[in-house]
């Protein structure tokens, strides 16, 4: 009973946030512009400021582990190729195999990954979960510009200058770097800069899973196709398995152990829809795979901390 409450009062919090955003839109508090400029909001100012102020108040000698993120970026890329090479035997429509491939392996972790590791662990393990970010981010989507634009081969779908270039100045990947010599050189910003950017931060989880939560349209789900829940099965329970057992075989226990699992278990990042959307993909497939796996992430997640917290690994 004790490892059940521990695990509802941990997730609870988090998806309750995202179902007050499916109310408030629902009783048309919160619009769908609303929704657009909260979200450019967090993306650009909130979630970077939260993302600085947790790496440049960190040690970094004793948080940035090597072995964890060589071993995430491992898995990612290895999953990654299985997921290719197996479902285009079954797949055979491009636009449907790159939208599958990016469902499946590319996880919401800056947003709903941060929020279980701050209710989890507290404020203090986001610094860490950082720094995790800044290395997945710019891999995740590289690798979802590939499965996107191989498939359907439109060449022209793609300027590989301009997708470095915003890949360099992604908001969040800017703030990792910019927080980096603060935390090495131990700088200490005035206490009026860290008393603001802690607003900042503070609002950047809760306006985001608000977002999610307006943006869900449950209706959908009835129209999902087969490919959107094989999809939503693959990022939701396969993934997380074979991460995690793989991660525990390698030794990771604890903390470590809690964020890989986190990681890999989260539901399929909102930015796939719109990179789907964008460059020719099946964007309706890449909306439903979203939607299934944002509602469907609510349980896997719960279970397999239930699990984790269970045997003691976490």
């Amino acid at each position: 009973m004790q490892n059940i409450l521990f695990t509802a009062g941990i997730v609870t919090p988090v998806f309750l946030i995202i179902a007050l955003g499916f109310i408030l839109k629902k009783l048309k508090i919160i619009s769908d512009n609303f929704v657009a400029v909260t979200s450019k909001f967090v993306f650009n100012v909130s979630l970077p400021a939260l993302i600085f102020f947790n790496i440049s108040e960190i040690d970094l000698s004793s948080t940035l582990n090597i072995k964890e993120i060589i071993f995430i970026c491992v898995v990612i890329i290895a999953t990654y190729l299985i997921i290719w090479i197996i479902s285009k035997y079954f797949i055979k429509d491009g636009k449907n195999l790159g939208v599958f491939i990016q469902g499946s392996f590319r996880g919401n972790f800056a947003i709903v990954g941060f929020a279980v590791i701050d209710s989890l662990y507290g404020n203090i393990s986001l610094g860490k979960a950082s720094l995790i970010l800044a290395f997945i981010l710019p891999l995740y989507n590289i690798l979802a510009v590939v499965a996107l634009t191989v498939p359907i081969m439109e060449e022209k779908a793609i300027n590989l200058k301009s997708t470095f270039i915003e890949i360099l100045t992604n908001p969040l990947v800017l703030a990792v770097v910019f927080a980096l010599p603060f935390s090495y050189y131990k700088i200490m910003l005035p206490p009026v800069i860290i008393k603001s950017g802690n607003y900042l931060s503070s609002i950047a989880l809760p306006l985001a899973l608000i977002g999610i939560g307006a943006n869900l349209n449950v209706k959908e789900i009835k129209k999902a196709s087969t490919f959107a829940f094989a999809s939503s099965g693959v990022k939701l329970i396969l993934l997380p398995i074979i991460a995690t057992f793989l991660a525990y075989e390698f030794g990771f226990i604890g903390q470590e152990l809690g964020i890989i699992f986190i990681l890999f278990a989260c539901p399929t990042a909102i930015v796939s829809f719109i990179m789907a959307d964008a460059m020719g993909g099946n964007s309706k497939l890449a909306g439903n795979i979203v939607l299934i796996t944002t509602l469907g992430s609510i349980f896997t997640i719960t279970i397999g901390l239930y699990l984790l917290k269970a045997f003691g690994l976490i």
